[in-house]
């Protein structure tokens, strides 16, 4: 197949290598954020950048100059999809150990920041997929309702809406008392 005409393969090698600094942390950390696990995630991101490497002069003709940060969140949200429909019959463990930052705290307030952090991160994992790969882009990897919503294929209304939801149910599993959240 010839080179599209002013973008030689050499050109659009130099493009990608762009895109691939400027986005390998955020796809890494969705993948993370997806998988809980660094190794999997690893792996996840490499996929992701392969595929978008295989299909990278499409998506330049088709983005009619947006950017291309959900599209590849996109990709890893699908493969990300697939790592679980694949490892159904081997379930994992979720995220058990979630690193606090260090920084010059009392035992007291890291012992409460941690256990903060993981009724919350508890509380994403028993959300439905569809709103925690929102939270997720939303508040991990900053994105704003629009690139959301490119990446999830959703209007930018539904989008709000879902972030809305939710926002509303980790809140109500977070705040439940201890009894009902083991419950649920």
């Amino acid at each position: 197949m010839p080179d599209p005409p002013g973008r030689s393969k050499v050109e659009l090698d130099r493009q990608f290598s762009e895109l691939y600094r400027t986005h390998l942390r955020d796809v890494y950390s969705y993948a993370y954020y997806r998988v809980g696990n660094h190794h999997d995630a690893e792996d996840l991101t490499e996929q992701t950048f392969l595929q978008a490497y295989r299909h990278y002069e499409r998506a330049l003709r088709e983005s009619d100059g947006r950017p291309l940060r959900p599209w590849l969140i996109r990709i890893a949200h699908n493969l990300a999809a697939n790592f679980y429909r694949d490892r159904a019959r081997k379930p994992q463990a979720a995220i058990e150990d979630a690193a606090v930052i260090s920084a010059p705290h009392t035992t007291e307030t890291l012992v409460e920041g941690r256990e903060e952090l993981e009724e919350i991160l508890a509380g994403v994992q028993r959300l439905p997929d569809d709103r925690r790969e929102a939270l997720i882009m939303r508040f991990a990897l900053g994105m704003d309702n629009r690139e959301i919503a490119r990446a999830l294929g959703r209007t930018d209304g539904a989008t709000k809406v879902l972030l809305h939801r939710a926002i509303k149910q980790l809140e109500g599993l977070v705040n439940a008392p201890a009894e009902e959240r083991s419950d649920r």
